[in-house]
């Protein structure tokens, strides 16, 4: 594993229409590494997630991946180059059964003969799919369809997973589950980005931490030390 980043935004600028989301932006994340981006509703969290995925271009800065320019580059780009985004929402076909969409997935993203496999390691990372295979997306829980919206993209092995507000709106034993998930990815070297509003199972799960407010970065700095700083300064935030 090399020391170079994964990747790397540097004074990245965005914006929709008329409206500028971000301000000069920068962050690094380095292979196998986790970094926290956490802030309030509104301080632009969504929108680095989604120009570090191609999603939205930026406007001005630089995207780099793995040592090359990526700012200009496509979403697909992004994805064959090992960024996977996970949105927040639930992203399923709601009339198809959890084995169908898994299969529609996997038929793209591994090819026919790899399918059965990428089955059996849904099933190993979220049980609960395979207790509900054959049931139909639109019918399970909230959190049920967050790990079916996971569970596609995981199975691909991404170089760097970009979870964006993977807890929102999930009763606290899901979001446990959802994090253990995450933390085993890690352990098999995939670095991550995990956009977040809740605090505490960021914090435990990530070395570093980028704290976004009103389009640009407020603090950085490990994880060890960011609880204080954060809480804080969301509350402050909510206050004013």
């Amino acid at each position: 594993m090399t020391d170079a980043p994964i990747l790397e935004l540097t004074d990245v600028s965005a914006e929709y229409g008329p409206f500028r989301s971000l301000f000069g932006v920068s962050l690094t994340i380095r292979p196998g590494a986790a970094v926290a981006l956490l802030g309030a509703n509104g301080a632009g969290k969504t929108t680095v997630a989604r120009v570090a995925s191609g999603l939205v271009s930026a406007s001005a800065g630089s995207v780099t991946v793995d040592g090359t320019d990526m700012t200009e580059a496509r979403t697909y780009e992004f994805a064959r180059a090992g960024v996977a985004h996970a949105p927040e929402g639930r992203s399923v076909f709601a009339t198809f059964t959890v084995e169908e969409n898994l299969t529609l997935s996997f038929r793209r993203a591994l090819g026919r003969s790899r399918v059965k496999a990428g089955l059996e390691e849904a099933y190993s990372l979220f049980p609960r799919l395979g207790e509900r295979r054959s049931q139909t997306a639109g019918t399970l829980s909230g959190g049920e369809q967050r790990m079916l919206s996971l569970s596609r993209v995981l199975v691909e092995k991404p170089r760097l997973l970009i979870a964006d507000e993977l807890s929102l709106g999930l009763a606290p034993i899901v979001v446990d589950e959802v994090y253990e998930t995450l933390a085993t990815i890690r352990g098999t070297g995939t670095a991550l980005l995990i956009v977040e509003q809740h605090v505490q199972h960021a914090l435990e799960l990530c070395d570093d931490v980028a704290l976004l407010d009103h389009g640009t970065i407020a603090w950085e700095g490990p994880a060890s030390e960011a609880a204080e700083v954060v809480v804080t300064h969301l509350f402050d935030r909510e206050g004013s």
